[in-house]
C-alpha cells in the first residue's frame, strides 16, 4: 500500500446546496465511486472542494445549530451556521458537515486530512 495519494477529485460548490456537495464529498473520500470498494480499506483520494463561499443556503438553513461539548457539566455550546460562518467562514462549515457524514472510526481524521476546501 502507498500513503501517497494518487487520485485528486475537485467538486465546484457554485450555486449548490451543502448536503449535497457534502454528501457527494464524503462519498468519494470513502470510495464508493470506486468499483474495488472495501469498507475496511481507506481510498486514495484527496477531495478538493472550491468556490464555498458560493453556496445556495436558504435563510432557513442559517438558523441551523451546531454544537459542541467539552465533557464538563454546562459545557455544551451551541451556535447558528450563519454565526459559525461569520466566525470561521464557510470552509469550517462544511468540514464539519462533511465530517459529520463520515463514519466515526479511526480513519476519520485521516480522511479529513485529505480534505480541502477553498473560499
Amino acid at each position: 500500500m502507498t500513503t501517497e495519494t494518487t487520485n485528486t477529485y475537485t467538486i465546484d460548490a457554485t450555486g449548490k446546496r451543502l448536503g449535497k456537495v457534502a454528501t457527494e464529498a464524503a462519498s468519494v473520500m470513502l470510495g464508493k465511486n470506486d468499483p474495488n470498494f472495501a469498507k475496511h480499506i481507506m481510498a486514495d483520494v484527496a477531495v478538493e472542494i472550491t468556490n464555498v463561499s458560493k453556496l445556495d443556503i436558504p435563510e432557513k438553513k442559517q438558523e441551523e445549530i451546531y454544537q459542541s461539548y467539552s465533557g464538563y457539566p454546562g459545557g455544551r455550546k451551541t451556535e447558528t451556521l450563519s454565526h459559525l460562518a461569520e466566525r470561521l467562514g464557510y470552509s469550517e462549515v462544511v468540514k464539519r458537515t462533511v465530517g459529520g457524514m463520515l463514519p466515526n472510526n479511526k480513519h476519520k481524521k485521516r480522511l479529513l486530512a485529505k480534505l480541502t476546501i477553498t473560499e
